[in-house]
């Protein structure tokens, strides 16, 4: 019984790898980035929002996403080789998101103004920390495939 719960299952990581692969790919759908505009005089404000797949960036996570899925789901079949190669979209779809964060016609390049009366910003929002999170979730996963079971004997 200790033995089992030491360790886990071979199946029980590739169906991991699928969901964080799933969830990588549905990640990308959500709002990744906005502009706020704030209005102090009359306590309002605007707010635009971009979704991942609004951007190269976004689609090619969607596509680690799908591999990522697609790797486990072949782990599941064919073993946990199969499974360790979700390490490759998983660290894909981290670069990508560093580098939406990061290419200069992106949200990093983007002006804040804060006149005292008016306030316009940038921002990341939960979809863009959502991917991320799925992104190492995969190459985690993805890497625990490759450990074998230790035996307490």
């Amino acid at each position: 019984m200790a033995d089992t719960l030491a360790r886990p299952s071979r199946r029980g990581v590739a169906v991991a790898v699928v969901l964080a692969g799933l969830l990588l790919a549905l990640s990308a759908l959500f709002p990744w980035a906005g502009i706020d505009a704030r209005l102090e005089v009359l306590g309002a404000g605007v707010s635009q929002d971009v979704r991942g797949v609004d951007d190269p960036f976004g689609v090619y996570t969607l596509v680690a996403g799908l591999a990522a899925a697609a790797l486990g789901v072949a782990g599941l079949l064919r073993g946990r080789l199969l499974t360790a190669l979700a390490v490759l979209p998983g660290l894909v779809a981290a670069v990508l998101l560093v580098m939406y964060v990061a290419d200069p016609r992106g949200i990093g390049d983007r002006v804040f103004v804060d006149l005292g009366v008016l306030s316009i910003e940038p921002g990341l929002r939960p979809g863009w920390f959502a991917a991320l999170a799925a992104a190492l979730a995969v190459t985690t996963l993805a890497l625990l495939a490759l450990t074998r079971p230790r035996s307490l004997d």
